[in-house]
């Protein structure tokens, strides 16, 4: 049975969307990275397909940590045997997986949808599984709804259709998932299908979300591990003992950690997570989804934080994840006009003896995948969810973005029928108001002109654009948007220019903000970032970038005094109040910076890795930031692997 139901729950709001165009570069995590012990494959994976910038996509950083009783749109499977919840406003995330003979829920899920800086475009929450499409980190799609339709199998089972256009690597994903009568597994079949005449770089990777016990533990069927830690080296670990510890039992280490499975060639693709009774979710797919990978936050007082912030107290939880590629840190290459396709399986696996020696324990922990779904039926399977992945849509269930009719359009306009799918339609009744005024510029080759004081609500990049922007009337806003196109195409020298236009046409703080990111000279950018400000002193995005630009010219004094004129409701934002400390200690006010610390400083959208809290305890207290010192608790978020 395939339904549309709800789900009610206290949300973490999304908030607005940051309208300033993300130009910083992506972090590189490859940077400097000691590959000694990859071979030729994963080295040219790792060396390819870095995506440098975020565009067209902007951040979501304006939640908070207030929740709010919310009805969740949510798609239901349900065979009797297993009963699948997805949130289709929510990047289709599977939010649980019940076993219903026995009650059990199979995943991680929390009792709440809290948000924190842990996506791509900094908004994430934990729990359930999801699917990760686009470059490392956390799906851009994660906080954002999917398409969803109903078709139906040649022997009548209905299968949830889930899809969307990946804009940041021009990319149509599907998702097509069902649960036939009787079957103990869900079966989730995903399509990635690359229309253009060029290669396209691939990062794949489904993520669940675990319950943790001290006794969990993660079984693959692999003697060895890829490890990434902090100092900047890939290593190759045995499995499952390392550092003195038994790194199989997530639930009795204290440090984060990422372990990517080194699967032999020809070994089925599993992994499970198992409980003191050898019960727990099994993961297994056909082939072409490679990799394996279990995650940790470690029992340390900083991987707790994480999790009673994620997912409430005492809710501890792992990730067991499976990839295209063996790590995180690498692309896949796509050919121009082609699809990857595969399966994948969710379901209980029952483990006897799953916690003697691991050798034996995994060679029992694949019987028990076998029986659960033997690989010939997994197979069968896929061949016939490949044929049934061109089936045209039989009901729309959901609608998600209007980008990719927006896309299709503009395509259209240049006698191409790349996105004209469908299996997968952008009919144009999906175009919204954020698409509105791109749709002009296909349709007339112009685009309203909207006041200089309004922020742009959205972006568009790619050739398309660029070329409908470069015929467009000179106004300020097409020449401040072909100037982000300039940007995106690495030519900041033309980006420049076309932002000193669009300041000749109109006063804007979005230029002017714009120039400011693109001077090397912290003194000049600060100077830029003030007349932006000035522009535009309600946009606490802005603030916040003007503050961290003034600091960084040495000017702690000058962030005060913007800080004393803000309005309530900026003045005691957490970030804000983090760079009110830090400009308080760089100013020698340590009574303002200990106010601060002493009332409790909470940073909303405090980055996974980030260092900013315990470096500013640290430097008021003059203390070294060692292993051997401890944090007071509430500061400690500083999760370092080993």
């Amino acid at each position: 049975m395939l339904s549309i139901s709800s789900v009610r729950l206290p949300v973490s709001p999304l908030g607005p969307e940051n309208p300033l165009p993300p130009l910083h570069t992506l972090t590189d995590p490859r940077g400097g990275l000691e590959t000694t012990a990859a071979d030729a494959e994963m080295a040219a994976q790792l060396a390819y397909g870095h995506a440098g910038s975020l565009l067209p996509y902007t951040f979501q950083d304006g939640y908070g940590r207030e929740r709010a009783e919310r009805e969740l749109k949510t798609a239901v499977l349900d065979n009797g045997v297993l009963r699948a919840e997805f949130l289709l406003e929510y990047g289709g995330r599977l939010r649980s997986l019940v076993h219903q003979p026995t009650g059990r829920e199979l995943l991680h899920r929390p009792p709440h949808l809290q948000l924190a800086n842990l996506g791509l475009r900094n908004a994430w929450f934990a729990g359930g599984v999801e699917w990760n499409l686009g470059t490392f980190g956390h799906t851009a799609l994660a906080c954002a709804p999917l398409h969803a339709a109903r078709v139906t199998r040649p022997d009548g089972v209905p299968v949830l259709r889930m899809y969307e256009w990946e804009r940041l690597r021009r990319l149509v994903y599907q998702i097509d998932a069902c649960l036939p009568p009787g079957s103990p597994v869900l079966l989730v079949h995903v399509r990635v299908h690359n229309p253009f005449p060029v290669d396209a770089p691939v990062y794949w990777w489904s993520n669940a979300a675990v319950p943790q016990t001290p006794g969990t533990r993660v079984l693959a069927p692999a003697s060895q591990a890829y490890h990434f830690s902090y100092d900047g080296r890939l290593r190759r670990v045995p499995v499952p003992r390392w550092q003195d510890s038994d790194q199989s039992y997530p639930g009795r280490n204290e440090q984060a950690a990422d372990f990517f499975y080194e699967l032999p060639d020809g070994e089925r693709r599993w992994i499970a997570a198992v409980d003191e009774s050898g019960a727990g979710l099994a993961q297994v797919s056909t082939d072409l989804l490679r990799g394996r990978k279990h995650f940790r936050w470690g029992v340390s007082p900083a991987g707790r934080n994480w999790q009673d912030w994620l997912s409430g107290p005492d809710r501890p939880y792992l990730e067991i994840q499976a990839g295209l590629a063996r790590t995180q840190l690498e692309h896949v290459r796509l050919a121009p006009r082609s699809a990857f396709s595969w399966t994948e399986a969710y379901g209980l696996a029952e483990v006897e003896d799953a916690h003697g020696d691991w050798e034996p324990a995994a060679v029992r922990a694949g019987e028990a995948v076998e029986r659960l779904i033997p690989r010939d039926r997994l197979a069968a399977e896929h061949e016939q969810a490949v044929r049934l992945a061109a089936a045209v849509p039989d009901e729309t269930l959901h609608v998600g973005s209007g980008w990719g009719a927006l896309e299709r359009r503009a395509l259209a306009k240049r006698r191409s029928r790349a996105l004209n799918l469908p299996a997968t339609p952008f009919a144009d009744a999906t175009i919204g108001r954020d698409q509105q005024s791109w749709l002009s510029l296909v349709r007339k080759g112009s685009i309203p002109t909207p006041a200089p004081a309004l922020p742009p609500s959205s972006y568009t990049v790619g050739p398309e654009w660029r070329a409908l922007l470069e015929a467009a009337e000179p106004t300020w806003f097409t020449r401040f948007h072909l100037g982000v196109n300039l940007y995106h195409d690495g030519d900041r020298d033309g980006a420049r220019v076309a932002w000193e236009q669009s300041l000749e046409c109109a006063p804007n703080a979005w230029a002017l903000r714009n120039l400011a990111v693109l001077e090397p000279e912290p003194g000049p950018a600060a100077g830029l970032y003030l007349k932006a400000h000035a522009l535009s002193p309600r946009l606490r995005p802005l603030t916040i970038e003007t503050l961290s630009a003034l600091l960084a010219d040495g000017r702690p004094a000058d962030a005060l005094a913007l800080i004393d004129k803000l309005g309530p409701a900026d003045r005691w934002h957490g970030r804000i109040r983090l760079l009110e400390c830090r400009a308080a200690l760089d100013g020698g006010d340590r009574a303002r910076a200990r106010r601060i610390l002493d009332t409790g400083l909470v940073v909303d959208d405090l980055r996974e890795g980030e260092d900013s809290l315990d470096a500013l305890w640290w430097d008021y207290h003059g203390q070294p930031h060692t292993h051997a010192s401890r944090l007071p608790c509430r500061y400690d978020y500083s999760v370092k692997q080993y």
